[in-house]
């Protein structure tokens, strides 16, 4: 069974259609990867298999249910920085613990377990030094990273990345870089969009070009040569890169 399968989806916000007939399978152990112009449908399809977002027409399913049927914390959902409220009062340990949160009952207290799975989303992405920070005091690299580390404390089945390295330095790249290769080694399948591409051959087992449908699946390599990506980086005259989705992504 695979660990996400979309079919024929479409999702339409009003007059908008962000997603128009995506066919997408992923099974466990891969890391995809998500690329496409502003507003073809990244972000839209990393909410869609989230249960965010819930299609105008077709089905998603995770791990053979709808992710509204998934039992909470069984994926964990990275949204791109710019989205977040970093004004709210906690520290970097906090927002990391509440990434155990879906996992406990109404009662449930939280226990040595989960103290040991913050400790070690903390040190997997060097945070451990930064722990009683207040989250508003980081940088963005570090920002990143503390909500990366809270997903990986959540001990999610699946992750779902949006453009985690938008802004951040190269020691932060390669951190999560480390981090996320070790997961997919593990078994976990790993969805993530990005529009750098100079290392995604590192990053991802295979890549796919959205344009609201699925334009190119395969190798990174491949798919970075092919016509769909050519013709696409041509129309936003960006070279080597392709811009972040910003609305309706």
């Amino acid at each position: 069974m695979n660990a996400v399968e979309v079919q024929d989806v479409r999702v339409q916000y009003e007059r908008v259609v962000a997603l128009d007939g995506v066919n997408l399978n992923l099974p466990s152990g891969i890391a995809l990867g998500i690329v496409g112009p502003n507003g073809s449908g990244k972000s839209t399809l990393l909410k869609t298999i989230a249960g965010l977002v819930v299609p105008t027409v077709g089905t998603v399913t995770v791990f053979g249910k709808r992710p509204q049927e998934l039992r909470p914390g069984t994926v964990g959902y990275v949204p791109q920085i710019e989205d977040v409220d970093w004004q709210f009062p906690a520290n970097v340990r906090d927002v990391v613990a509440m990434g155990r949160y879906p996992r406990l009952g109404a009662f449930a207290r939280f226990g040595a377990k989960d103290r040991a799975a913050v400790n070690d989303a903390l040190a997997a992405l060097d945070l451990t030094q930064l722990a009683d920070r207040h989250i508003s005091q980081l940088s963005g690299g570090q920002q990143q990273r503390a909500f990366v580390a809270r997903a990986i404390a959540q001990e999610p089945e699946l992750l779902l990345l949006d453009e985690p390295t938008t802004g951040v330095d190269a020691a932060t790249e390669e951190s999560l870089l480390k981090v996320i290769r070790a997961l997919v080694k593990r078994g976990m399948p790993v969805l993530m969009t990005t529009h750098d591409l100079d290392r995604a051959a590192e990053w991802f087992d295979r890549l796919i070009v959205v344009d609201r449908r699925v334009l190119a699946d395969g190798d990174p390599t491949a798919v970075l040569e092919g016509g769909a990506y050519v013709q696409i980086r041509e129309h936003t005259h960006v070279h080597g890169h392709l811009r972040a989705d910003r609305s309706q992504s």
